[in-house]
């Protein structure tokens, strides 16, 4: 007993007095802007497709469209503690993905004009209260909560201070209007990230300083023509092709020149990029896996020519050599990223997408 005081009073100057949720007060987060949905007529709030594809999609891509990837609330408050309430639809869980980033939250604030990391809301169960942060100055400040990556949300609150102000955002940051439109996989929609603010996607979102659509869907990024449609009505900036790693060969020669036509049917001045496969680190042992990949990427390489030759000129290629790195230590499984691997593609991608992108 004695040594637990004595433990007790080393850490309670660093924490300090811990808040009880249920003193706070909640609104819901529909009172508030959401960033990174591409389309208005979803379902529900928390959804990334529009509600007609429901008939004409495959069940799987649909699915997956519930899952919140991408999206952020934007707020500001001046409370000394932030909280959160939310319910997913799924309760998902998996061997090789925190839960932290399947269904948790990710609270980030903007100091000195660059969005800085806060802490995550740790879901306990399919419903959760739980404080974020706490101790604060009391500043107005403005704050970015990412949705969960790998499972929808029934309900969010947002949990403050019983007199603090909590209210839109004031500044205009990631910035809206004319979003980086991404179009892929597992890695796309955020696998395994530890937590929803270290996918790849939304790396990028806070270095360009511009809002993201999500539109990665786990294992299903097949090329499905009517999403190609959806996109092309999406007013982009810029619109990132990162399917090669759930498409065959087959898939690439019937549906990937068709699939950038629709989009251009209604975009056709936005840059578009196309990116390799990531080399998976263990094509060196499998050697079905490295021919494969391999075979991909040239598939690729030759539509990208041949779309270029045809005239479209607002085209781009990312090579995959060093997407994630050459140290074979960038994934969890051999295929999906953990943070360091979302990071080195988040930087390598970067430059072409500063560059490439339209600056509405």
């Amino acid at each position: 007993m004695r040594l637990f005081l004595v433990l007790f009073a080393l850490v309670l100057p660093v924490f300090g007095f811990s808040v009880s949720p249920d003193s706070l007060k909640y609104v819901d987060a529909a009172d508030f802007p959401v960033i990174g949905k591409g389309f208005t007529d979803t379902q529900t709030r928390y959804e990334r497709l529009p509600s007609a594809l429901e008939s004409t999609t495959r069940p799987p891509v649909w699915n997956l469209s519930k899952n919140c990837s991408g999206m952020a609330i934007r707020f500001r408050t001046n409370s000394t503690v932030i909280a959160a309430k939310w319910e997913v639809t799924g309760d998902v869980f998996m061997n090789h993905f925190t839960m932290t980033g399947i269904k948790g939250l990710d609270l980030y604030c903007l100091k000195d004009g660059k969005w800085q990391f806060v802490n995550s809301g740790r879901p306990k169960a399919k419903s959760t209260t739980a404080v974020i942060i706490q101790n604060m100055t009391g500043d107005e400040m403005e704050y970015m909560l990412y949705l969960p990556l790998y499972d929808g949300l029934k309900s969010l609150e947002i949990g403050v201070e019983q007199n603090a102000l909590l209210d839109g955002p004031a500044i205009n940051s990631p910035k809206t209007g004319h979003p980086i439109v991404f179009y892929g996989t597992s890695i796309t929609q955020g696998g395994c990230a530890s937590r929803a603010g270290m996918s790849y996607t939304n790396i990028l979102g806070r270095m360009l300083d511009r809002e993201i659509v999500n539109l990665g869907f786990s294992g299903n990024g097949q090329l499905d023509l009517e999403v190609a449609e959806a996109i092309a009505t999406i007013p982009s900036s810029c619109i990132v092709m990162d399917c090669v790693p759930n498409v065959s060969v087959a898939q690439m020669n019937e549906k990937y020149h068709k699939f950038i036509e629709l989009i251009r049917e209604g975009q056709p001045e936005t840059p578009i990029i196309f990116v390799e496969t990531i080399l998976f680190p263990h094509r060196h042992f499998d050697q079905h896996v490295f021919k494969l990949l391999n075979e991909k990427n040239a598939t690729l390489k030759r539509i990208f020519d041949e779309r270029k030759k045809g005239g479209d000129k607002n085209i781009y290629y990312v090579k995959s050599d060093k997407l994630i790195g050459n140290d074979q230590e960038a994934t969890v499984d051999g295929v999906h990223l953990t943070d360091l691997g979302f990071k080195r593609m988040a930087e390598n991608l970067y430059p072409v997408l500063r560059k490439r992108m339209i600056k509405n």
